[in-house]
């Protein structure tokens, strides 16, 4: 990046006002009664209630539509551990995408915690304050024992963005894809470079969707993981492949598709070559991919490819995602985020890139046009349709698998 850029990027988090937000009144405040009514004594008339009725709060408090961004800064961006502190202007960020896109209130918070234990204590203890919990940037495998025992304690979604955002955008883009090269995912040859906490739920939800075991390949920096390794962990573990390919190279041969989660430029464009036909590069190492979109393209004129970059085709951005699942979750007060509505909002995405696409879309990235194929397979993050597109879908898979307190919306659309 150039030292203009960076210091734009300062000025930008320092200028006028140190961050990225701030908290607002919704309610008045300018006369005495205002002040009874916000405070004593009539603050007094939903505490009873609530105190009575715990779901009141949702009736009395922010809490429906507040989600907490959490983080203890121990895996940013692609950074590293760099502590909880650092990690706030990434939280904030966040929080400005909740509300950019999704208008939900939302608030960060670092914990300092050096264990699993230490940060799942806090978090469960500072949960029915929202309505909502989005963890960020934390380390596999720490993350995967984290996500899952919050899930269990507390009973509000809890959504590892990290992890599931990735993986339902990367999906949603791939199943398109596979679609325009003619392929199917159950026959897909589907090499995956990295073995985090997004690679592995990548590969977890291109099961689910039904791709075939056997067929996945998951590489560390070991390469190839195969059950004759030894200290892998259960997550690394079920992905296993014994068919004989120990590195990159090998795993390539004759690969469908190639998902890189790891660096960049590790991909050579002799691997990129011998791919089969029609090969479907997920490249989405940022700021860096695992290999250029021209050099890709240079080697492979029948290639589709996606990367984490908003200068090129086909971003796999998280935006298109979290933010509109949560507005679902919310919408139908949900106790968690399950897989059939993670399945539903792929679903909707993928389907959205099918659909013409509106003028102020086309305005927005000062395009002419833009249509469903190998440079559009994803929506763009600017698209409003998104929100009533992906919410409705999830809050419907909601209601129907059993985990929403509240009925579908009259809002919308059946």
């Amino acid at each position: 990046m150039t030292s203009n850029f960076k210091q734009a990027a300062l000025d930008y988090h320092e200028h006028p006002t140190p961050g990225k937000i701030r908290i607002e009144l919704s309610k008045p405040a300018n006369t005495a009664n205002d002040l009874a009514l916000a405070y004593s004594p009539g603050v007094a008339e939903p505490v009873r209630a609530i105190a009575a009725c715990p779901d009141d709060a949702y009736r009395y408090t922010s809490k429906g539509n507040l989600v907490a961004v959490i983080s203890n800064g121990s895996a940013i961006l692609g950074l590293g551990n760099l502590g909880p502190l650092a990690s706030k202007p990434v939280m904030e960020g966040k929080a400005l995408l909740f509300k950019r896109f999704a208008d939900i209130d939302s608030v960060d918070i670092e914990v300092k915690a050096t264990t699993p234990e230490t940060f799942i204590d806090t978090v469960a203890r500072i949960a029915d304050t929202f309505g909502g919990i989005n963890l960020e940037d934390i380390k596999a495998p720490d993350c995967f024992e984290i996500e899952q025992k919050l899930i269990e304690l507390c009973d509000i979604p809890v959504f590892h963005d990290d992890q599931h955002g990735t993986a339902i955008v990367t999906a949603a883009g791939l199943l398109n894809a596979l679609e325009i090269q003619d392929k199917r995912l159950e026959d897909a040859r589907i090499v995956c470079l990295g073995a985090g906490a997004a690679a592995t739920a990548c590969m977890n939800l291109l099961v689910a969707l039904g791709a075939r075991r056997d067929k996945l390949y998951m590489l560390d920096r070991q390469g190839v993981i195969h059950s004759g390794r030894e200290g892998l962990d259960p997550h690394k573990l079920a992905f296993a492949n014994d068919s004989g390919a120990r590195t990159l190279d090998e795993a390539l041969q004759g690969a469908d598709v190639f998902l890189g989660l790891s660096g960049a430029n590790l991909l050579t464009p002799e691997a990129l070559g011998n791919m089969a036909a029609r090969p479907i590069l997920f490249a989405c190492s940022n700021p860096d991919p695992e290999i250029s979109p021209e050099l890709a393209k240079s080697v492979r004129d029948d290639l589709i490819i996606a990367t984490g970059r908003s200068d090129y085709p086909n971003q796999v951005n998280n935006v298109l995602g979290f933010p509109f699942i949560f507005r679902g979750a919310l919408d139908v007060r949900a106790r968690h985020i399950n897989e059939a509505m993670k399945i539903a909002a792929v679903e909707a995405l993928r389907q959205l890139a099918k659909t013409p696409v509106p003028s102020d879309v086309l305005q927005a990235y000062q395009l002419d046009s833009l249509a469903f194929g190998r440079d559009y397979i994803l929506p763009k993050p600017m698209d409003a349709r998104l929100l009533v597109a992906i919410s409705s879908a999830v809050a419907k898979a909601a209601v129907e698998s059993g985990v929403a307190r509240l009925p579908y919306p009259a809002h919308y659309p059946v």
